[in-house]
């Protein structure tokens, strides 16, 4: 059975026929194609193909989900009828229900937002081999010390998504996503490194060339040969964009209603108090055409937009659905996110810190002694506390310059501590991936070595 957004409706009066009060449906469909290649032979190709209906049904203040991938009438049937029985079994939650009807109908379409290229269909196999090829050897060629490699990675995925709700909200949307990869390996004196370098693009024409990959996934991996250990001390950090998102990932960990209502989060009661230093301001932003997180509406049918989380180190929002609102006495901020099977819980869409004044080059500048750092290892983030210890990769630096490269150090401190100690703002924000960070410096951190 082809299902589209007037069957998903008629499968929900199906479900209130039987004594549903609210319900909605969310249908996910897609394609998804990889291939990986190492020392120029192809290691592996996967290509398929996905479809699943996820059905949420609300007896007053008692509900159920199911999914299923079977789309015959009689499975769906069978769907609701299940699904009714289990939400009548269930504990009432006075927080449960849909999202209130104030959210209007969704009207969207994917036209509205641009999330989709069509050349996702057209790009075939063999030019993803070709491209994956490439890149791995545009990593050999870019030093001689380049001497392996884990492997090389070309993917692309299509992806559908239909939702309706019984509140007359409803929509569909499509989206694209084509991600290369390299992950070289280099030697020297005995020593191995590794290191890897990835761009990911809704749109094709937007995805850096393969030899440009190649070449900075080289360039990170020759750069870590010959690293050392350091002394243990408190010094400055300056993050790179990719360590810095990291640390913006734990952010959102604390920001989410989940982690807020179970009082798991340090941010719990800190609305409109400032949190980070003056230089701060953090957007949540699920309309960027072209972003990695962007699409027209969340999960529960709510359209997606632009929030302000924390403005010059005051934060102002929370990421909410609606149920973790409800519980919070808050209104959605239209981040809701699940797959079919699975009750929706608040994530970030296109979450990212405002681009400062500084190049990172003045930032690095700017410190006497202290690390740059390029890779954090491990999860050492406590929400509740803000507790913050990870192992790092970086180089160091002497006199505003970088140096040599360190490893085998731990970073630590507290996150909200870390906050209020960002000197600087990098001017590098480049829409990587859904959380997005330019290069920080923060004051000062415990490092540990030996």
């Amino acid at each position: 059975m082809d299902i589209n957004i007037d069957t998903a409706r008629e499968l929900l009066e199906k479900a209130k026929k039987r004594g549903a009060t609210e319900g909605d449906i969310i249908i996910v469909e897609g394609e998804l194609s990889s291939v990986q290649v190492r020392l120029s032979a192809i290691e592996k190709i996967t290509d398929s193909r996905f479809k699943t209906l996820g059905l949420r049904l609300f007896f007053d203040k008692r509900s159920a989900i199911t999914s299923t991938s079977d789309f015959s009438p009689d499975s769906l049937d069978r769907l609701i009828e299940d699904t009714c029985s289990m939400a009548k079994l269930t504990a009432s939650d006075e927080y449960a229900g849909l999202p209130l009807r104030q959210y209007g109908q969704f009207g969207m379409k994917s036209k509205d937002l641009e999330v989709y290229d069509q050349y996702v269909h057209s790009l075939s196999i063999e030019e993803m081999i070709e491209g994956a090829k490439e890149a791995e050897a545009a990593a050999f060629r870019y030093d001689p010390r380049i001497t392996n490699s884990d492997s090389s990675d070309f993917t692309k995925r299509y992806t559908h998504v239909i939702y309706a709700n019984t509140n007359s909200s409803y929509g569909d949307y499509k989206t694209s996503l084509f991600s290369l990869s390299a992950t070289p390996v280099a030697a020297m004196n005995g020593q191995m490194q590794r290191d890897y370098w990835a761009s990911t693009k809704r749109r094709f024409n937007q995805l850096d060339k393969p030899a440009h990959v190649g070449e900075v996934a080289a360039m990170r991996t020759v750069r870590r040969l010959g690293a050392k250990k350091v002394h243990t001390q408190r010094a400055p950090v300056v993050f790179d964009p990719e360590t810095a998102s990291s640390l913006l990932g734990n952010l959102c960990i604390a920001l989410s209603g989940h982690s807020l209502y179970k009082g798991a989060s340090f941010l719990l009661g800190m609305l409109n108090k400032q949190i980070a230093s003056p230089d701060v301001t953090i957007y949540d932003d699920g309309t960027i055409p072209w972003g990695i997180g962007s699409r027209p509406l969340d999960a529960e049918g709510v359209p997606t937009r632009k929030t302000t989380v924390v403005e010059k180190g005051v934060l102002t929002s929370y990421l909410l659905d609606s149920y973790s609102a409800r519980k919070l006495n808050l209104a959605s901020t239209g981040n809701a996110s699940r797959s079919p099977g699975e009750p929706p819980v608040a994530a970030p869409t296109n979450f990212y810190l405002a681009p400062g004044n500084h190049s990172p080059s003045d930032i690095i500048k700017s410190v006497d002694s202290g690390l740059y750092v390029t890779e954090l290892i491990g999860f050492g983030f406590n929400p509740i506390t803000g507790d913050y210890s990870r192992g790092a990769v970086g180089v160091w630096i002497e006199n505003g310059e970088l140096t040599y490269p360190v490893e085998e150090i731990t970073i630590a401190g507290n996150i909200k501590e870390m906050l209020m100690q960002i000197e600087m703002v990098g001017n590098d924000l480049d829409f990587r991936q859904k959380i997005c960070s330019p290069t920080i410096k923060i004051e000062r951190l415990t490092i540990a070595g030996h």
